[in-house]
């Protein structure tokens, strides 16, 4: 069973679509079990799978979110994330498409 999202299978396919390459299930610590659901260039990019029914807003989630976030941060990426409806929206590529001409953090 997939723990892929509705999300992440469009996200999947509009960067295929615009040939922007990309890794699905990025672990950025190889110390921490952390992963980002796609890592472009050196941009980390999360799709909120629960945003409209509580998900990772609530306690224990909303916690090791801001924890996984903070990691990578701290390695050197920069994390953009988006729900569902800004992926089928097309507002996540769009925003993708700018992080890229900024260029890949430091």
């Amino acid at each position: 069973m997939s723990n892929k999202s509705a999300g992440e299978d469009e996200l999947a396919r509009q960067l295929a679509a615009l040939k922007i390459p990309y890794e699905q299930q990025f672990r950025w610590n190889p110390a921490r079990r952390f992963k980002a659901d796609f890592r472009v260039a050196g941009w980390l990019i999360e799709v909120e799978g629960g945003a409209w029914n509580g998900g990772h807003r609530r306690g224990a989630e909303a916690n090791k979110d801001c924890e996984r976030q903070n990691d990578a941060m701290l390695l050197g990426f920069r994390v953009l994330r988006f729900t569902p409806y800004m992926v089928q929206t097309g507002e996540a590529i769009g925003v993708i498409e700018a992080a890229l001409k900024i260029g890949a953090p430091t």
